[in-house]
């Protein structure tokens, strides 16, 4: 089969499904989305109006209201018959290996908030291809990290042993906080600085990340909490506390990323293919937030608390739309 002929085949099947979607579209639309011009457009449309179901007879061929195009790049493109072709083709081996490539190094270059759409996105399209589970490919981009301009200013206070105020934007509450801090070490991970510090307003232990810092000021009163020791990130960037709140997700399979991507404390396997993870939260409204994004994959099991208040976050969300 020659190149050309390669690309109608692929382009017919196509824009069958694609036509079928719609009720009413011309001829130049269908061009300029394929790509092409009307002329050849027309010529596609002919070569589906032979095609149909073993048999060949008229109630098996595809239908093309040739007449309604015929001298008219406006004219509505119609087709019948065709239901056999309605879902698109699925991907072939090679074309979902490139797309794994391009979202894998998508992700790589991506900031740390987006990377879990990606591996949503990977997770379906392993699940879709046409030839089965790919061959794991890995994909590294080369990176440049700028140092955070607080920095310099946050190890001279604890060089010197003195508290900082901190101006820190908090994106689960959507809100800058200010907060006196006994800072104990700049560290890094990944392609983040954070603070290492004791919060006097949480009166806990806090790990701030420094480009969510809008504002230092090193104080003059001296560290209340001087002899803590840095933490160490490489066990991960959250630190379990007594006062954590448990919580008990059900997710649906194509969700089991959910379990390799946030620390979880247990993992098990239902019989439906569902999973359930259990872990700890230090501010629920992370995990409605969370449970929002995550839509029908995820379901909040326990506690019945945070249960419902995803339900009520959720119900509130949709009535904006009827507003």
């Amino acid at each position: 089969m020659s190149s050309s002929a390669r690309d109608q085949v692929a382009r017919l099947l196509a824009m069958v499904p694609y036509l079928q979607s719609r009720s009413s579209v011309s001829l130049s639309q269908v061009a300029a989305e394929f790509g092409v011009t009307p002329a050849q457009v027309r010529k596609d449309l002919a070569v589906l109006w032979m095609c149909g179901l073993p048999g060949l007879t008229p109630d098996r061929m595809i239908d093309v209201d040739m007449e309604a195009i015929e001298d008219d790049p406006d004219g509505v493109v119609r087709i019948d018959n065709a239901d056999f072709l309605a879902r698109p083709v699925r991907l072939g081996s090679s074309e979902a290996a490139a797309l794994m490539v391009a979202l894998r190094a998508l992700r790589e270059s991506s900031p740390e908030e987006s990377r879990e759409v990606v591996d949503r996105v990977l997770v379906k399209l392993e699940e879709a291809t046409a030839a089965g589970p790919l061959p794991a490919v890995e994909v590294r981009m080369p990176r440049t990290r700028t140092p955070s301009r607080h920095a310099p200013a946050l190890r001279d206070a604890i060089r010197d042993d003195r508290q900082v105020r901190l101006d820190y934007y908090v994106p689960a509450r959507d809100e800058t906080s200010e907060r006196v801090v006994d800072p104990v070490a700049v560290l890094t991970r990944g392609d983040h600085d954070y603070l290492d510090a004791w919060c006097h307003l949480a009166a806990a232990r806090r790990l701030f990340r420094l480009d969510r810092v809008e504002a230092v000021q090193v104080l003059d009163a001296a560290r209340s909490r001087p002899d803590l020791q840095p933490r160490d990130l490489a066990t991960g960037l959250f630190e379990p506390g007594p006062e954590d709140l448990v919580a008990t997700l059900r997710l649906e399979p194509w969700a089991r990323w959910f379990a390799e991507y946030y620390p979880v404390d247990d993992v098990r396997e239902l019989a439906d293919e569902r999973t359930e993870v259990t872990l700890r939260v230090a501010d629920p409204r992370w995990l409605v937030r969370l449970a929002l994004r995550l839509g029908p994959a995820a379901e909040v099991v326990s506690p019945a608390e945070l249960r419902t208040q995803v339900r009520e976050a959720a119900a509130a969300s949709l009535a904006l739309y009827d507003r």
